[in-house]
């Protein structure tokens, strides 16, 4: 078992059967436990869940819907009011059982009702154990707003058990993969190196650094006032073309990180912060990686003003991450349409 100190709270990496887990449901063996699961861990992890801790048994479990478009307050009030009906109080326990969706929504969910109940993550993505479980961001999205309501609130716990990847489709493996190249090629350029010569073939040796990475930046920063700033990286446009792209063709979160950063780096280099030699590292991995992605030329303004909405932004400027070398990064650079139009240009049909 490998254990990484969080604010607060332990990110435990290993079989479940092994971690503290089972020690914290003794501590809550007279509480009410809530396990919350999607449609994909309902079906795939809950009954190994269930069958390795006999005192979740009891539980009662809440089916939120599968998907980005699902994350949302509306489904946020069905649950508070289901657990308003199971009489949870704020001294139960609440387990987040999925991927990135579910870790933030049940973060979010769990921090509201009551003024907080105590909650434990169990990431079974690729993307929720590097990234979205971890650094305590909960929230849900906002029409095509990303992420736009939610609050600072850490789990006890995070508990990783890579065994639950076996039930992942490649497509759901590259959104995490699109987060642990982010975390290289922004703040680690050792870890970037590691990818790289690893083909992408994810090891729990390379989940384990990349997740040290994320906490050890969350750990200097962690309400994002400055450094933390940088695992934004690829996200300012990721996050708009993913909301585009919501209620059309919808596209992967991965996916949409992925070519936000080839974005962002072409924004990079247009602004003479990297070479040629680094784009083009950045680029060839993505394309080798990931689908192709075009919008049409009339879609940029409206990829541009749902890029205003970032949280970055101050001042009514778009704040972006860029990149200075593989491995190091600048937050709150101010960029302009025409920036982007230049950068996104290869991207249109």
């Amino acid at each position: 078992m490998i254990l990484v100190k969080a604010d607060n709270y332990s990110i435990e990496i290993g079989n479940l059967e092994k971690s503290s887990f089972s020690k914290l449901l003794k501590d809550y063996s007279s509480a009410k436990k809530v396990i919350l699961v999607d449609e994909n861990t309902h079906d795939y992890c809950l009954e190994f869940l269930i069958t390795q801790f006999d005192t979740l048994e009891e539980a009662e479990v809440i089916l939120l819907p599968t998907g980005e478009e699902n994350k949302v307050m509306e489904v946020c009030f069905q649950v508070w009011e289901a657990m308003s009906e199971y009489n949870i109080s704020r001294n139960d326990l609440i387990i987040n059982l999925g991927g990135g969706v579910v870790t933030d929504m049940g973060g979010f969910i769990a921090s509201i009702y009551k003024r907080g109940v105590n909650f434990v993550h169990i990431p079974t993505s690729l993307l929720g154990m590097v990234d979205a479980s971890i650094g305590g961001k909960t929230g849900v999205d906002l029409g095509s707003y990303k992420n736009q309501l939610g609050v600072f609130s850490n789990p006890l716990a995070i508990y990783v058990d890579a065994r639950f990847l076996s039930t992942l489709p490649e497509d759901e493996l590259n959104n995490g993969k699109a987060e642990m190249l982010k975390h290289g090629f922004i703040a680690n350029k050792s870890h970037w190196e590691a990818l790289l010569k690893s083909n992408l073939e994810i090891t729990e040796a390379l989940i384990v650094e990349s997740i040290q990475i994320k906490n050890e930046i969350v750990l200097s920063d962690p309400k994002e006032k400055d450094k933390r700033k940088l695992l934004n990286f690829g996200h300012t446009v990721g996050h708009a073309l993913e909301g585009y792209f919501l209620y059309q063709s919808k596209i992967a979160h991965g996916r949409a990180v992925a070519w936000g950063m080839v974005i962002e780096a072409n924004i990079a280099k247009n602004l003479n912060l990297i070479s040629q030699k680094e784009l083009d590292e950045l680029t060839n991995i993505i394309t080798t990686n990931y689908e192709p992605l075009m919008i049409e030329k009339d879609a940029i303004e409206s990829v541009f003003q749902l890029m205003k909405q970032d949280k970055k932004n101050r001042e009514n400027q778009i704040r972006c991450v860029l990149p200075t070398e593989i491995g190091k990064g600048k937050w709150d650079i101010t960029i302009q349409l025409e920036d982007f139009q230049k950068a996104i240009m290869s991207f249109t049909k």
